[in-house]
């Protein structure tokens, strides 16, 4: 048995070493390519050569980033081409899109109405006044028998209009004495009668024209002074309405620096008409601001230089130096042309002992008096005239930026004693 197990033994042996001879004869040798098939011939590399190590290790060169597309140079005439960005890969998230904020749109440039005839216009704001003057002057005067007490009562009546205990007592002694020579009782002829009284005791001869234009080839300086609560920087934008409306250029200094919002509304009033303004810092030097406000008036070529000043009345020492100082920085350039007082009419005979202050400590020339349609008290101007020795030239009879009106004495009484 195990004879005849020995010759299969050999045929399997002989059989492996055959199969592994023929695998090793056919296996590549190790940095040779294999064989090509029948009637292949690779160039370059004869069959069981070598392969240089540049071919084993170069790798397979990358295809190259297509760049991004620059956009396109637009024709004269035609918008640019720019290409839509790459939408975002799976997974990622789009960046965000930049978007520019819009720009402020620019201020309209307004035009104002004329001044001439403003006063007219607003007549119907001094209403309040009217129940005093027209309905109740009037009406006393109108009585059959005007006795002592008739006319206390038309004392009574101008008093409590602001109109002064002395104004008041010089026109019913005025009143008394024509209406007795004449024997007047027509309600007509006593309204002229009364108008000719009030007309002449706000003293028609009072120059009150603006002083503006260019003086020696130099703009006119105005200051604006007047307590904080007056109305004063805004009566100061209105005054430049008042002049651009009447043809002239204007150039604006805020020389209040000690409010800041002071300087930004004066820089809003002035850009509604095309006027510059000068500033400061906060806090800063009032004089530095009043002078470049003029050296920018005379390199602009305007004819008229507007300055805010500041409204601080602790004390007049304070005060006068501050406007003093003021007024010496201005004039290196120039005279000052005009210094207008703001004063609030509301405020009444009180506010008259803040107006002598100002009188005292600069030389004002006139008297812009705000807030006239607020009150019943249009006796004031009389009163301020009076008081002051001080024509009364701008007077505010409203809220809108047009509603600033040149003062004219026999438009005025026409307002207040209403329609014949």
């Amino acid at each position: 048995m195990k004879d005849a197990l020995v010759p299969v033994l050999v045929v399997i042996g002989l059989l492996l070493l055959a199969g592994l001879t023929l695998f090793l004869v056919r296996r590549p040798r190790r940095g040779t390519l294999p064989e090509a098939p029948a009637g292949e011939q690779r160039p370059g590399i004869e069959r069981g050569e070598k392969i240089p190590p540049s071919v084993i290790t170069a790798p397979a060169p990358e295809k190259p980033a297509p760049e991004k597309a620059a956009p396109e140079k637009a024709a004269p005439g035609k918008p640019a081409v720019v290409p839509a960005p790459a939408p975002p890969a799976p997974g990622e998230t789009a960046p965000p899109v930049e978007v520019a904020p819009p720009k402020p749109a620019e201020p309209e440039i307004e035009t104002p109405e004329p001044t001439a005839g403003r006063l007219v216009r607003l007549r119907a704001r001094l209403s309040r006044s009217q129940n005093v003057f027209g309905k109740g002057l009037l009406g006393l005067l109108s009585r059959d028998h005007l006795d002592d007490d008739a006319w206390d009562e038309v004392e009574e009546s101008l008093i409590s209009a602001d109109v002064g205990v002395q104004a008041t007592t010089e026109i019913v002694a005025k009143l008394r004495e024509r209406t007795r020579v004449l024997g007047t009782r027509n309600t007509a002829e006593l309204r002229s009668l009364l108008s000719e009284e009030l007309i002449e005791a706000l003293d028609p001869k009072m120059d009150r024209s603006l002083h503006t234009g260019v003086v020696d080839g130099k703009p006119s300086v105005i200051l604006v002074v007047g307590v904080n609560g007056a109305g004063k920087t805004t009566s100061c934008g209105k005054i430049a309405r008042v002049l651009v409306a009447d043809g002239h250029t204007v150039v604006l200094g805020a020389a209040d620096t000690f409010r800041a919002a002071a300087a930004d509304q004066l820089a809003t009033w002035a850009s509604r008409v095309g006027a510059q303004v000068v500033r400061g810092p906060e806090g800063g030097d009032p004089a530095a601001v009043a002078f470049d406000a003029v050296k920018k008036g005379i390199d602009a070529g305007v004819d008229t230089v507007l300055i805010d000043t500041a409204g601080r009345l602790q004390n007049k020492v304070g005060l006068m130096d501050e406007l003093g100082k003021i007024k010496r920085v201005v004039e290196k350039h120039g005279p000052v042309s005009e210094t207008l007082l703001v004063l609030d009419a509301t405020a009444g005979q009180n506010g008259l002992s803040q107006a002598r202050v100002f009188t005292e400590v600069a030389d004002v020339t006139g008297v812009v008096l705000t807030k006239l349609d607020g009150t019943a008290k249009g006796g004031i101007v009389i009163a301020v005239q009076r008081a002051l020795g001080i024509p009364v030239k701008l007077v505010g009879l409203g809220e809108g930026p047009d509603d600033l009106a040149p003062f004219d004495p026999q438009q005025f009484v026409s307002a207040l004693l209403g329609d014949e």
